[in-house]
């Protein structure tokens, strides 16, 4: 049978290139879609056509089924991909384009309406013989019933939300005096980013681990598994690291998690790619009796490389084949397990000031060479705070878990993107730790090390370094012109040992000592040095700038662009220390912005709903009497 003519990807960034990269080698004709704020992007360039489908507002854009429709229609695409987020679980789109006569390359809106609501899944998971966490899955949404469902269930409780997924709408509750506020952020963070603010409750595993099984149907009742992923480096319920095969895990123990995740999959009568996503509770090991099915993801995952690295199979490939008709490429029993793999979602981000998004020009991006990078950026493309901020994915494959973790560790360590934040120190030590490279692994690892984790040192500076800053005083001649780079430059003098600089505006002792670092010329005569994964501003002096921080003059600003969801305190009240002001809607996620000491709130400057621009002026305060 042959395959589409062409195909329109309903997406942006990595997932975008990703499906066109396979949909190129197969022959396929691609096409992007975008809004403003992505007409430079990546995934516009590579596209053999594209079309602007509206602003940079998701619900405008990317998410609006007619717009996506019409762009199809206009371009005459034979079918489209959905990618994952935005419309890739939603049913009535996946009908919309069937009615278009197009092929729509994901499950059945039936297979998705089945399991597009956690509550429902469950339901359906107990039918079929899969078990499921512990929990209430009620119709009754009131805050007075879920609270008494959760005092029932004991704390501490997950909260989720019924269309949620990525961490959107999930809420840690330790205790029930907390529960209230915890409710209403889950719900209005799953009705911003699903439009449906249901939640269900789930008994808190004290020490989980998250596993998924990739399934894979065709319209012939064919359904298999490829095996398992651990997904259990999480940060506030978002993937980091994720891996395949789970470690820690017997034979017998994967036998049966992948049979009950192809019974979960004939249940639906699934067709296309599919994760089963499971919970395990590690505290006596992965035993099957202590692993319960906790919702399935009815499209693509952002992990899929890992098993695509540990397979062979291009799992692209077997949605573009599978939604043209054709049967599984392979039977279960062809489908071998081939070393070890692992993915760090590098994200824009700044690990030292509490995760929070960054966005800009990637002025300065190079990614390590020898590793697999899915990546929706190149240098010069803009980081937009409207979208999720990854950036891309470092994916490595080998012999065994432990060279894997040593690759991954080192290619993170190779990251260089200046002057936009990434996690890719944060990334390198994660992967280099002493426990997460012996498998001592949970879904709280990063939460319980996040001290040791998120902590910026000192870079490790070479004398090439030393000397360059050296030569920025004033009336001095930059050794090379605007711009240019210095990589591996040693001196002939002999090496120095050590030398007091100044690091980001602080007077650090730095270690010269070694070969690490590239040296990139700043328009402002400093110099940015990037020492594992880390970028730093180096300079003879005190930086010359105004001190930065929300605080420093009792204004509290706004960090990046956003909406303001939620005020918390109203004028004259005395607010402690770390307690939030206001919270931030932006990238996606909610961002509680806090006082660092006693105070009093002064002036609200804005109201609840609000769209404010970097550096907005939110509140005013003062020190508490």
């Amino acid at each position: 049978m042959a395959l589409m003519a062409s195909i329109l990807v309903a997406n942006r960034g990595e997932i975008a290139r990703r499906v066109m990269r396979t949909a190129r080698r197969l022959g396929v004709r691609t096409i992007a879609v975008y809004s403003e704020a992505d007409a430079g992007a990546a995934h516009v360039r590579e596209a053999d056509q594209a079309v602007l489908i509206g602003p940079a507002a998701a619900a405008e854009s990317y998410l609006s089924v007619d717009r996506v429709l019409q762009a199809a229609r206009t371009t005459g695409a034979q079918s489209i991909h959905p990618g994952y987020g935005f419309l890739s679980e939603n049913a009535d789109f996946a009908a919309a384009v069937v009615a278009a006569g197009l092929t729509w390359v994901g499950p059945p809106p039936t297979a998705i309406r089945a399991m597009g609501r956690k509550d429902a899944a469950k339901r359906l998971m107990r039918e079929a013989g899969v078990g499921v966490t512990p929990g209430y899955l009620g119709e009754d949404q009131s805050s007075a019933r879920l609270a008494q469902e959760a005092e029932a269930i004991g704390w501490p409780v997950l909260i989720k939300a019924v269309a949620g997924g990525g961490g959107k709408g999930m809420r840690k509750v330790e205790r029930a005096a907390d529960f209230a506020e915890a409710l209403a952020s889950a719900k209005r963070e799953g009705g911003a980013s699903f439009g449906d603010d249901r939640v269900l409750l789930e008994k808190y595993v004290t020490r989980p681990r998250h596993i998924e099984v990739q399934i894979f149907g065709d319209a012939h009742g064919n359904v298999v598994h490829l095996f398992e992923r651990d997904c259990s480096l999480q940060r506030r319920h978002q993937k980091v690291i994720e891996e395949a095969p789970a470690p820690g895990m017997a034979d017998e123990t994967r036998q049966t998690l992948c049979a009950a995740a192809v019974r979960a999959g004939l249940a639906v009568g699934y067709q296309g790619a599919g994760t089963v996503e499971f919970i395990a509770d590690a505290s006596e090991g992965l035993r099957a009796d202590r692993i319960w099915f906790m919702e399935m993801n009815t499209r693509l995952q952002v992990e899929h490389p890992v098993t695509e690295a540990v397979t062979g199979i291009d799992l692209v490939e077997w949605q573009l084949r599978v939604a043209c008709g054709e049967p599984l490429p392979l039977r279960q029993d062809e489908i071998g397990l081939r070393g070890h793999a692992m993915e760090a979602r590098l994200y824009a981000e700044d690990p030292a000031k509490g995760f929070l998004p960054s966005a800009g020009r990637l002025l300065h991006m190079v990614m390590p060479g020898g590793v697999r990078v899915d990546s929706g950026f190149e240098q010069g493309d803009v980081v937009t705070p409207h979208y999720d901020p990854m950036i891309a994915k470092l994916i490595v494959h080998a012999a065994g878990r432990s060279t894997a973790a040593a690759s991954l560790a080192k290619a993170c360590a190779a990251v260089q993107v200046w002057p936009v934040k990434t996690n890719a120190a944060f990334l390198a030590r994660c992967a280099a730790h002493a426990d997460f490279v012996a498998a001592r692994v949970d879904t709280d690892f990063i939460g319980a090390r996040l001290d040791e984790l998120a902590v910026r040192p000192s870079p490790h500076v070479t004398p090439a370094v030393a000397a360059v800053v050296d030569s920025l005083g004033p009336g001095q001649a930059s050794p090379w012109r605007s711009g240019s780079l210095l990589r591996g430059f040693r001196m002939n003098e002999a090496p120095v040992r050590t030398a007091f600089l100044y690091v980001d505006g602080a007077v650090v002792e730095a270690d010269l000592a070694g070969d690490g670092g590239l040296v990139l010329r700043n328009a402002d005569d400093d110099a940015i040095v990037f020492c594992e994964g880390d970028a730093f501003v180096l300079s003879r002096g005190p930086a010359n700038r105004t001190a930065a921080g929300p605080l420093n003059d009792g204004v509290v600003r706004a960090p990046m662009p956003g909406r303001i969801v939620q005020i918390k305190v109203a004028v004259g009240d005395n607010v402690p220390a770390g307690q939030a002001v206001l919270v931030l809607e932006a990238m996606k996620m909610e961002h509680a912005l806090t006082v660092p000491f006693n105070a009093t709130v002064v002036e609200i400057m804005v109201g609840e709903g609000a769209q404010v621009v970097e550096g907005a002026n939110l509140a005013r305060l003062e020190p508490a009497k």
